[in-house]
C-alpha cells in the first residue's frame, strides 16, 4: 500500500493510497493473478492438462495465462481474435515463449465465444481442456478477487478500480459487502453496460445485491485501447512525481478520473482513498510498438 504526496490532495484534505497489485508476481500480475488462483485450483482438482482461453492480440489475460500455464505445468491454448500477423507482437511473443499455442480466428468467430456449441467444438478439438472465459472473468475468479479488500489493513472510505469484463469490480464489491463505497471507471466506450454485468456477477457470487458502488463512465478516452494526449501526459506526470507505472487501457485511464474527480471536490474533506492498480504492465510494450507513444 503506497501512499501518496500530492498538493492537490493536500489542498483537498483527502488521504490517497494505491494499493499496488501490479508488485504480485512479476509476470502473472494484478487482477490477473487473483482471477486465475481459483480457477487453476479448480483445473488441478478437475485433472485437466490444459487451459484454454480467449483474448485480443495485446490481451493481459493472454500474457498472464501462458505463464501460469508454464508456472504450474499446464500446456496452454489461446483462441486470438483476428489474423496472424508477423512479427508477433510482444504480448504474443512472451505468450508463445511461456509454451502458449496461439490459434487465430475471424472475428465472427470470436463472437461466438460463449456458444456452448463452439465451446463443445473447442473442447473436442483439444481434448477437454478447462476453458477460462475471455479476460479471465467467471464466479472463481470473482471469489480470487474478493481477496483484494482482505488484504488492505487500512482504514478507507472509498476504493477504486478499473473495469473491462467486470470481475475485478464485483469481487471488490463482494468482499466488501456493502460496506464502503466503490468507484467503478470502465475502460470501454458505452461502459453502461458493465451496470448488469457486474450485478450478476455479484449474485451468483454471493446471492445478495449491494447498492455501494457506482460506474464512472467518462474516462474511456474514445474506446478500449484508445488514448489521447492530455491522458499521456497525465501518465508521465504521475510517474515521474510517484514513481509508480501505470498503462493506458486500464489503471492510467482510472487514475486520471479520480485525480478529475478530486479536483472538483467530488469527496468530502478528510476522504480516505484506495485506488487499486490492477497491473497489466507488459502491454507498454507492445502500446509503444504499435503506436510509437512512450509510456
Amino acid at each position: 500500500m503506497q501512499a501518496l504526496q500530492d498538493p492537490l490532495l493536500q489542498e483537498q484534505e483527502i488521504a490517497l493510497y494505491i494499493k499496488r497489485e501490479d508488485l504480485l508476481h512479476p509476470e502473472i500480475s494484478g487482477n490477473k493473478w487473483r482471477k486465475l488462483k481459483y480457477n487453476l485450483q479448480e483445473a488441478k482438482r478437475l485433472r485437466h492438462h490444459t487451459l484454454l482461453t480467449f483474448g485480443g492480440a495485446y490481451s493481459n489475460h493472454i500474457a498472464a495465462t501462458a505463464a501460469a500455464g508454464k508456472a504450474h505445468g499446464f500446456t496452454t491454448i489461446g483462441i486470438i481474435r483476428g489474423e496472424e500477423h508477423l512479427p508477433l507482437n510482444p504480448t504474443l511473443r512472451f505468450s508463445t515463449a511461456s509454451g502458449m499455442q496461439l490459434q487465430y480466428i475471424s472475428r465472427e468467430q470470436y463472437r461466438l465465444k460463449e456458444d456452448p456449441f463452439f465451446l463443445q467444438e473447442l473442447s473436442e478439438r483439444y481434448a477437454q481442456p478447462y476453458i477460462l472465459p475471455e479476460g479471465g472473468t467467471n464466479s472463481l475468479a470473482v471469489k480470487g478477487c474478493t481477496e483484494i479488500v482482505e488484504d488492505i489493513a487500512i482504514g478507507y472510505d472509498y476504493i477504486c478500480c478499473a473495469s473491462g469484463t467486470g470481475g475485478t469490480a464485483a469481487g471488490i464489491i463482494a468482499g466488501l459487502a456493502g460496506e464502503r463505497q466503490v468507484l467503478v471507471f470502465p475502460a470501454l466506450k458505452g461502459g453502461d453496460f458493465l451496470q448488469e454485468e457486474i450485478k450478476q456477477l455479484v449474485y451468483e457470487y454471493s446471492g445478495r445485491e449491494f447498492s455501494n458502488w457506482r460506474l464512472l463512465t467518462g474516462y474511456h478516452f474514445g474506446g478500449y485501447a484508445k488514448v489521447k494526449p492530455e491522458l499521456l501526459a497525465f501518465m508521465q506526470a504521475f510517474q515521474k512525481q510517484h514513481h509508480i507505472p501505470l498503462e493506458p487501457i486500464y489503471t492510467g485511464k482510472m487514475l486520471y478520473g479520480l485525480f478529475d474527480l478530486i479536483r472538483q471536490g467530488y469527496f468530502p474533506k478528510g476522504s480516505r482513498i484506495v485506488a487499486v492498480h490492477t497491473g497489466g504492465l507488459q502491454g507498454n510494450a507492445g502500446f509503444r510498438e504499435r503506436l510509437g507513444v512512450e509510456v
